[in-house]
């Protein structure tokens, strides 16, 4: 039985990049004001970003964990192999299991995809990152 080690390198790069990512992605830059529109919200109604952001980091340092698990157990060491590891789990099924929340809580399709999307490339990202980290 072989030990699945973990790439503390490529965990802290993912969750840098998977946070990075975020804070551009609900900015006023990307899809900020597309999403508080589809929230129905203001950012008054949001009040302080301080502890959702802690909350949002602290999510993508158990997802690039899982991902670098992941990357591990299937001995994927390229970062293209990363890459589609990183689509399976964010398409296949972040993506999916969001759908289902979507379409029971009546999000609607654009709080859906901004929502998604974000949570679907950080995870192709991370892939990407501990395959590559591994390859070296």
């Amino acid at each position: 039985m072989s030990t699945i080690s973990f790439e503390p390198i490529a965990i802290l790069i993912s969750t840098l990049v998977g946070g990075g990512l975020g804070a551009l992605w609900y900015s006023p830059v990307l899809f900020g004001n597309a999403w508080m529109s589809a929230l129905g919200k203001t950012q008054e109604d949001l009040g302080s970003p301080g502890p959702a952001m802690a909350g949002s980091i602290f999510s993508c340092l158990v997802a690039a964990c899982a991902m670098d698990f992941l990357v591990a157990a299937t001995g994927t060491v390229t970062v293209t192999a990363g890459l589609g590891l990183g689509c399976v789990v964010g398409l296949g099924v972040v993506a999916m299991t969001m759908l289902s929340d979507a379409l029971f809580s009546g999000w609607g399709w654009p709080l859906y995809f901004i929502q998604m999307s974000y949570r679907a490339l950080y995870l192709v990202l991370m892939g990407g990152i501990s395959g590559g980290l591994r390859a070296m």
